[in-house]
């Protein structure tokens, strides 16, 4: 762990022994009373800025629990200006998928189903059992980052492209609107110029988009555009497509 993230209503209260931070601060750091830590306050919609500083252990319980004080006042790095819609896949990859986009720092994710994609992914268990949260909190550890991206979930990308969730977080700036299609893309996602706009970029199953959807997103204004003839697997084009439209929309900072 890079850095200990504490939700605002853990703040006062002792840490189970049990607990992956506790496990974390005494077995492998092998922290003690008195001693500090790299620590920060997970946003949330009451703390929306996540600050982050030092936290310090102040005591450790006769029954392993511990408690720790925090000391907050360093404000986490800026969120990407970058919106990614995924399609439903295997748990196993939704978690790496959820944990990669956080590490990034992407602004949101949003989930949703698709016309080709295995149904049955879409009753995967880490929505409702804190799987996916812990995956965006794993990502953000792992960035020294206090911020995880706002989490949606949509039926489908027809559902999605009608909601058009990126309009109530960019206001007045029209965002590159982006479909990633290795099978019938109008163009490539390395031909783009830069630009200072937001992305929003939609990717879809290993099977791809059907010509239904394909004809939604061109009535919602977005391209269609490729990263070579590969199928790449939905973990890798997401990883792939973000990096890319960070040096598109010049979000690589110095």
């Amino acid at each position: 762990m890079n850095i200990i993230l504490f939700e605002e209503h853990e703040l006062g209260r002792n840490i189970s022994r049990r607990d992956e931070r506790t496990i974390h601060l005494l077995k492998v750091l092998h922290k003690k009373p008195g001693d500090e830590f790299d620590a920060g306050i997970l946003g949330s919609h009451s703390c929306p800025c996540g600050m982050k500083g030092t936290g310090r252990i102040e005591k450790i319980n006769l029954d392993g629990s511990i408690f720790v004080t925090i000391n907050a006042s360093q404000p986490p790095a800026p969120r990407l200006r970058l919106r990614m819609a995924v399609s439903f896949v295997r748990p196993i990859q939704l978690r790496r998928i959820f944990r990669a986009l956080s590490n990034i720092g992407v602004s949101a994710i949003d989930l949703a189903g698709t016309d080709l994609g295995e149904k049955s992914y879409r009753d995967t268990k880490l929505l409702e059992d804190g799987g996916a949260h812990a995956a965006l909190i794993e990502g953000a550890v792992q960035a020294r980052d206090t911020q995880i991206p706002a989490f949606s979930v949509y039926d489908d990308f027809g559902k999605w492209l009608g909601a058009r969730p990126w309009e109530k977080t960019e206001g007045s700036r029209v965002p590159l609107l982006i479909a990633m299609d290795n099978v019938r893309a109008e163009g490539s996602l390395f031909n783009i110029s830069p630009s200072s706009r937001p992305a929003v970029i939609a990717i879809g199953p290993e099977r791809g988009w059907s010509d239904c959807e394909r004809e939604q997103f061109e009535k919602a204004g977005f391209l269609r555009l490729s990263m070579g003839d590969r199928a790449l697997r939905t973990e890798t084009a997401c990883v792939a497509a973000a990096a890319l439209a960070m040096e598109k929309i010049q979000e690589f900072r110095i």
